[in-house]
């Protein structure tokens, strides 16, 4: 297991590593090749500026979860945003999101992932993330509201990436999402690819599924539609009753080694979350690596551990950072390795909760 003074560059490394097999893979389109060389440069200077502020006592990380809103146009089964938010009502305003944005931005935090709800049904989110380019944004989307016009802009605005959320095929995924849902899905990516834009995928891997959709068949046809980038993110039970989605053991394990593969030798990006965190010698969350803001300002570990002892409504992200609660799992990380559901901090939701009462 690596020193906590290791796993920083570690990660870092796995980011660069990352945009680096993304230059590759899209050197034969002149606009994604320059745009991914100055990412990467990009990400290379955030690097150094996270640095120097871990040497003035400023933990930062690299990564940001932002759930934008709460709002959704579908109702998918076991939906963690449904599980845990609460109404729109207190969402951030566009104003405050832009400035918080803005100082992750001066923080040297160089990911943002947008997530919901669906982040599309607030019309500002593209125009906020599109004044940000030294910042990538892959905005996760069940892509029910992509049309031309954000396609056309999206064309425009290479640091949003837009990653279309499935479950398998037509079954799996109208079965979660809804009737009628992956054909739309496969329409929206025909239109991305008609527009040239480099796009992903993100898949809720479940013991029902996971023969189905790590499958080199369902890849194939998914990077035949036009997919570059595919998420395969774990199911984590946050609904009672649904601990038999869960990955067994074999699964999970088998999952690196299909991933690995897949990487090697096929022209995608491929990235499991929360992935291989034992490497990094524990839990990322709570800023060790990455951080997730909700959509009413509140900053807490992670999208799946919804605890919070400070709000960006109240103070700055640099200071939030710092908070206790967030401070206690970091240094705590080392013992946050546990693995059945995918997120340690939810299956020891209890200690955390015992942390904002003491």
């Amino acid at each position: 297991m690596p020193q906590d003074h290791d796993y920083v560059e570690l990660f870092n490394a796995a980011i660069r590593r990352l945009f680096r097999n993304a230059l590759h893979l899209c050197f034969r389109d002149p606009s994604l090749a320059v745009f991914f060389f100055r990412t990467l440069r990009r990400q290379k200077r955030a690097a150094r500026l996270r640095s120097a502020l871990a040497d003035q006592g400023v933990h930062v990380p690299a990564f940001m979860i932002a759930s934008v809103t709460n709002r959704c146009n579908l109702r998918c089964q076991g939906c963690y945003a449904q599980a845990h938010h609460r109404p729109s009502s207190g969402e951030m305003s566009g104003e405050k999101l832009r400035a918080v944005l803005g100082e992750a931005r001066q923080l040297g935090i160089s990911l943002v992932l947008l997530a919901g709800g669906e982040p599309l049904t607030r019309p500002e989110i593209l125009d906020i993330a599109g004044d940000f380019p030294e910042i990538v944004f892959p905005l996760f989307t069940n892509g029910l509201l992509l049309d031309q016009e954000k396609a056309a802009w999206l064309r425009r605005r290479r640091n949003v990436v837009p990653v279309l959320s499935l479950e398998g095929h037509a079954a799996e995924t109208d079965q979660r999402r809804g009737r009628g849902v992956y054909d739309q899905l496969l329409a929206k990516m025909a239109l991305l690819r008609r527009h040239g834009i480099f796009f992903g995928t993100s898949i809720t891997l479940t013991r029902r599924n996971f023969a189905t959709v790590t499958g080199e068949e369902f890849v194939g046809e998914l990077l035949r539609a036009g997919a570059r980038l595919f998420f395969f993110v774990e199911y984590v039970p946050v609904q009672e009753g649904t601990e038999d989605l869960v990955l067994t053991e074999e699964q999970r394990a088998k999952a690196q080694a299909v991933l690995a593969a897949y990487q090697s030798r096929l022209p995608g990006l491929f990235i499991a979350l929360p992935g291989d965190e034992e490497k990094y010698g524990g839990c990322l969350a709570a800023g060790r690596g990455f951080i997730h803001l909700s959509p009413e300002g509140r900053l807490e570990p992670c999208p799946f551990a919804p605890f919070s002892d400070v709000s960006l409504q109240e103070m700055s992200l640099r200071e939030a950072l710092n908070s206790e609660l967030l401070r206690a799992i970091r240094e705590n990380g080392h013992q946050l390795t546990e693995t059945r559901g995918g997120c340690a901090l939810w299956a020891k939701r209890d200690w955390v909760q015992s942390l904002l009462s003491s």
